[in-house]
């Protein structure tokens, strides 16, 4: 069930631009790249052929954030790569810059910002170095998730409401 939730917001972006200004993806998968059981359990090891889907940019595609662990042995990283490229295809996208940091005593993290023609950041991704398949931030008395990491919680929703800025609700 939670491979369903996080894969969930890429599914339903890619299928309803029109509706969505943004989406967040945590440790998930890309659209597309599973269609049963057998399909998703070899995208889930980072193995999978499938072509890219993305919206059609004539819908206006959403803006994405994606968090992902380095060390994640459940969904392999290479999934947050698939994500940030099907975003890229679906719409034209202007300069992007790289930073490393921790967040305090915690994790290290890779953000990589890829801004849409004017300005505003189209997709966000950020790894987080030594990361395993936890959300990044959660609370220690929470199931799959990670203290240590940056704040996904807090990241999605600050990219959220930069996103109706734009002229559509996120």
């Amino acid at each position: 069930m939670q491979k369903l939730i996080q894969s969930m917001a890429a599914v339903m972006g890619a299928t309803y631009p029109e509706l969505y200004a943004a989406i967040g993806v945590h440790s998930g998968l890309v659209h597309g790249a599973a269609s049963d059981v057998v399909s998703a359990f070899a995208a889930m090891r980072g193995e999978t052929n499938v072509a890219l889907q993305a919206a059609s940019p004539a819908l206006g595609a959403p803006r994405v954030i994606v968090f992902h662990g380095t060390a994640d042995t459940t969904v392999h990283p290479a999934n947050a790569e698939r994500i940030v490229a099907a975003a890229q295809r679906a719409a034209p996208m202007g300069t992007s810059r790289s930073e490393r940091g921790t967040d305090g005593e915690g994790r290290g993290y890779l953000r990589k910002v890829i801004a849409l023609p004017d300005g505003t950041p189209g997709i966000e991704c950020w790894m987080i170095e030594g990361g395993g398949h936890a959300w990044s931030g959660g609370h220690p008395s929470g199931s799959y998730t990670d203290p240590h990491g940056p704040e996904a919680s807090a990241e999605m929703v600050r990219f959220f409401l930069d996103a109706s800025a734009g002229g559509r609700a996120p």
